[in-house]
Order: C-alpha cells, then structure tokens, then sequence
C-alpha cells in the first residue's frame, strides 16, 4: 500500500444534530494524525432525520471539503444508510462508525495499522459496555451467542457494525443488494482475512439511540432469518416431536380403554389444552414460514434500497 492511501469513513446518521459538530471534530482530529500515512474522506449519510441533522451536516460540509454528505430521501434504517455510505466510498479502505461517539474515533489508527498488516478487516469487539443498561447488555450478549448458533456463517461475538475493511471486500459487498440487510453478518459471509480489534465501548456522548426495542427487534430476525434456515429445520424437529408425544399418548389411551373399559376418558380440560397447544404451534410454524416467504416477497420487487435525495461535496465519479 503506497502513503497516498485514501481511507473513507461512513458515518449514518440519525436523530443528533446536537452531537454532529461533537463527531466531526473528534474524527477529523484523529484522521489528521494519520495524515503521513493516508489521505482521507468523511461521509455522513442522513438516514432522513427527523431533526437538523442535515442543517448541521450542510454547515460541516461547507466548511470542510473533506467531508461528504449523502441524505436519503427518507428513513431507509441504519443497515442501509450504512450501505449507501460504502456505496461512495471510494477509498482504498473505509471505517464505519456510529454518529454517538460510543465507539471511540481514537481506535481507528489501530485498525488502520492491522489493515497495513495485510488484514481485510478489522472488527471491533466490545470488552466493556459503559453507558448501558443491564437488560440491554443481557439482551445483545444473549443475541450474539443465539445467532452464532443459529447462523450457517460464523459470526463473531460481541461485533458490531464499527470495522475497517479493505476495497476487495466493498467490493464484494457492492454487489450484495439484498433487501433484508444484516452488514455484519453480510461482511462475516464474504470471508476474507478478518481480525478482532477489542475495545471499550463509551457512554452516548448526548441524545438517545435511535434503535428501539422494535427497531433491534427487526435487527435480530434479520440477522437470524438472513443467515440460517435453522429456525425451519427447528419447527419441523418440534412438529415431529409433537407428534411422536401424541402418538405415545394414543397407543397408551387406547390399551388402557382395552385392558380397562370401565375406565373414564379424560375429560374437557385435557382436550382443550392439547387443542390450544396444537394452535400455537401451527401460528408459529405458520410465522416463521412466513418471515422467510415475506423476505422472498421483497426481494422480487427488486426496488433500489435508497433513494438519495441530495450529495454534497460528492463528485459525479464516486456517485454509484
């Protein structure tokens, strides 16, 4: 890699106009130290807040000609504003990271040295939560362990969207256009040389997240449902328990009616609770069918997965 490397950073942002001006500065003094090394670009994607956040980021870019800003016609979802920043990035390498400062700009010059090692990416991996509730580091530690059973690709534990990753693997992730999208398990599928990088994570630097209990709902069947058919395979075993238990339960009903006539069947209560248990598994098995079907449905629509509605400082070149 020759020092007139160029390193893009993607920043989606949503929701914080107050902590924009906070993320410029502390990335731009960061990138500057690693001037010797590399050139560099900024790139905010306004994933259609519903705040000033594009205001502020017109004021940032008019003022800084290193920094890109692309804003979404609307609220496209983290996932894809992340897509449509590495869609532009026309760096040799590019970093996405979060607009909270949560995950420390100052961690990037270590991944950047692991990317001049030869790795394609590097991943952070959070060692220590601060700024969370204890629901929501049970939750997410719980997610990660279940999805990487689940999942057919390997996925690394306690990773988040915040990594380097080299041209070769944008590239590959370019022309994955999926409409259901999961980016780190997406960039854990396309393989590569990739490395774990562990850091701290800090507390929200102001404002609240923009990922609702609904919102990181979707994430997890997203990422459940986008890398494993597993939870089929799952109902079907369940399906063919259920029935085996059934099966077992008549034979043994029916020798007793044999060896004992005068015996009493069982009565409304059992009905009822073998019926009730039969429905809520044929609803879930219908659901789960159903969240696959429902993807296979808007993936045929074939639709764009952003509309832009304005760059600035964006050359035609490194438009997509």
């Amino acid at each position: 890699m020759s020092t007139t490397s160029l390193l893009s950073v993607v920043v989606p942002v949503y929701g914080s106009a107050q902590i924009l001006p906070e993320t410029h500065r502390r990335l731009t003094e960061v990138l500057r130290s690693l001037e010797d090394q590399l050139d560099y670009e900024i790139i905010f994607v306004n994933d259609g807040s519903p705040d000033d956040s594009l205001e502020a980021l017109r004021r940032v870019a008019a003022t800084d000609p290193r920094v890109r800003v692309i804003a979404l016609s609307r609220n496209f979802g983290h996932q894809v504003a992340i897509t449509a920043g590495l869609d532009h990035a026309q760096g040799d390498a590019a970093v996405v990271i979060d607009d909270d400062l949560q995950d420390p700009p100052e961690v990037i010059p270590q991944m950047v040295a692991a990317w001049r090692e030869g790795h394609d990416v590097v991943y952070g991996v959070r060692t220590e939560r601060h700024g969370e509730s204890a629901f929501k580091r049970h939750t997410a530690a719980a997610f990660y362990r279940v999805l990487a059973r689940l999942s057919d690709t390997p996925l690394p534990l306690d990773s988040g969207d915040f990594r380097l990753m080299d041209r070769r693997v944008l590239d590959a992730l370019g022309s994955m256009r999926e409409e259901s999208r999961y980016v780190r398990g997406m960039v854990s599928w396309v393989g590569f040389d990739q490395v774990p990088l562990p850091y701290v994570r800090h507390p929200r630097h102001s404002g609240e997240s923009g990922y609702t209990l609904g919102r990181l709902m979707k994430l997890a069947f997203d990422g459940i449902f986008s890398f494993s058919s597993k939870p089929l395979e799952l109902v079907m075993r369940f399906g063919m328990l259920v029935t085996a238990i059934a099966f077992i339960y008549g034979v043994i009903l029916v020798v007793e009616r044999l060896l004992n006539p005068a015996t009493v069947p069982p009565g409304w209560t059992t009905v009822i609770v073998a019926v009730l248990f039969m429905g809520g598994v044929q609803l879930v098995s219908i659901g789960v069918l159903g969240a696959y079907l429902g993807r296979v449905f808007y993936e045929t629509k074939e639709r764009p997965l952003y509309v832009v509605a304005e760059r600035l400082n964006v050359s035609p070149r490194s438009q997509p």
